[in-house]
């Protein structure tokens, strides 16, 4: 049998409409005892997904867990790109036996979920498991996690891939976002972000700007 390829995308990529993103106890109480990650490459992760999530109109939920009386607010490089959305305060560890949480992700309505946050051992394998048990396509920003241990984390992606759940980057999800740089109508944001949080791309990409007057695509 021959097949014949075509020019479109796997079904697999993202796109903005066809996922929601839920950001889970980016908060201080778990960042003090994060040791995986850097506590500043942490933030920066957070807020390229952030950001890239806001920019693309992707639905998001954002989550925390005893926030007024232990874990503290979620990270400013989060709240800051989506200013005035609710923040769903829960007692669970598993952010998916939380009423609220589940209420909002069946009220958007969306079968493939992406999530991140901390620790990737409690607060995201916790999810991951059990909206795969659930029949949901749920996806995990793996450098935008933290945990313990640089083996906590480690045990928590290898269980979460053996369930089923794909990981990606905080880079990957902006570009997979992006995909294709003739999309002009989001070619300055993505490039915006990568400046601003994509470390060393960031950096290429103002330099070819500044020195050539340059841009992908063109």
């Amino acid at each position: 049998m021959t097949i014949t390829a075509t020019p479109t995308p796997g079904k697999s990529l993202i796109t903005p409409t066809d996922h929601t993103l839920i950001l889970i106890d980016f908060q201080s109480q778990m960042a003090f005892a994060t040791k995986s990650i850097p506590t500043e490459l942490l933030r920066n992760n957070a807020a390229l997904i952030s950001r890239a999530a806001k920019s693309f109109g992707v639905s998001t939920i954002l989550t925390t867990v005893a926030e007024k009386s232990f874990s503290g607010p979620m990270f400013t490089e989060i709240t800051d790109a989506f200013p005035g959305q609710r923040l769903l305060d829960r007692t669970s560890m598993n952010t998916w036996e939380d009423a609220a949480v589940i209420e909002e992700v069946n009220r958007i309505g969306k079968e493939r979920l992406v999530m991140a946050g901390l620790w990737t051992s409690v607060c995201i394998v916790g999810p991951v498991a059990s909206a795969i048990d659930q029949g949901f396509d749920v996806y995990f920003i793996s450098d935008a996690c933290g945990d313990v241990s640089q083996e906590a984390h480690e045990r928590a992606v290898q269980r979460m891939i053996q369930l089923g759940a794909k990981p990606m980057t905080s880079l990957q999800y902006l570009l997979e976002l992006q995909r294709d740089w003739a999309r002009t109508e989001s070619y300055e944001s993505t490039t915006g972000i990568a400046r601003a949080y994509g470390g060393g791309y960031g950096l290429g990409i103002t330099y070819a700007k500044t020195m050539f007057n340059a841009s992908e695509g063109h």
